[in-house]
């Protein structure tokens, strides 16, 4: 009795102590910096798809690639999170804070930088959404999302899709994003049957 108790408690603490696994939900590939980039101010969207191939996963961080006229800082951008390019269901929208490093001049003249949003967006089922960006503030110029057509991303689903609000569809941009995942209890609970079947062999023994 003692010992199905505790095979009990094992159990219980397996399904309570289930740590979320960080790292990148999704990669769209790094920035490129020397093609081409889209518009994300003065009225202009730009939409682009990402896949999360988990459920109970929650975004905290998501950065890209920005374009800026030189010396401006991108100090704010609206991203939002919708079943369709900006369209359909609305599952976020915020105006949020941006921190900007890395910048490199291109041979635009344009200074290229790494932005970073911080966010805590839930989704509890994993599919395709799209990530749109637009009104972002850089000083009152224009702000542009480095266009790398999806080269060397790492994900499933990648490259993106993308469309630009005014132009349609147009090759994909440079952007990740972070955050965590928790396992599904039907593998806590396939865990936990391990745990009570290792400890049942080990009764047997002894």
């Amino acid at each position: 009795m003692k010992l199905r108790v505790a095979l009990l408690t094992l159990l219980c603490l397996a399904l309570l102590a289930v740590p979320a696994v960080a790292g990148n939900l999704y990669d769209n590939g790094p920035i490129n910096g020397t093609v081409d980039a889209w518009t994300i101010n003065f009225g202009y969207v730009v939409s682009d798809s990402f896949t999360l191939s988990s459920n109970n996963a929650t975004a905290t961080s998501i950065e890209f690639g920005a374009w800026l006229f030189p010396g401006d800082t991108l100090s704010t951008v609206e991203a939002s999170v919708t079943s369709q390019p900006n369209s359909g269901q609305i599952f976020f929208d915020q105006v949020l804070n941006t921190t900007q490093s890395g910048c490199a001049t291109n041979q635009g003249g344009f200074d290229v930088c790494t932005i970073n949003i911080v966010v805590n967006w839930s989704f509890g089922s994993h599919g395709t959404y799209w990530l749109n960006l637009q009104n972002a503030v850089a000083g009152g110029d224009p702000a542009f999302w480095d266009e790398n057509s999806g080269i060397g991303c790492t994900s499933l689903g990648c490259p993106s899709q993308a469309y630009d609000s005014v132009v349609g569809t147009i090759p994909s941009e440079a952007f990740s994003i972070s955050g965590t995942t928790t396992p599904e209890p039907s593998s806590v609970m396939l865990f936990g049957s391990g745990i009570l079947g290792l400890a049942g062999m080990l009764r047997r023994k002894w």
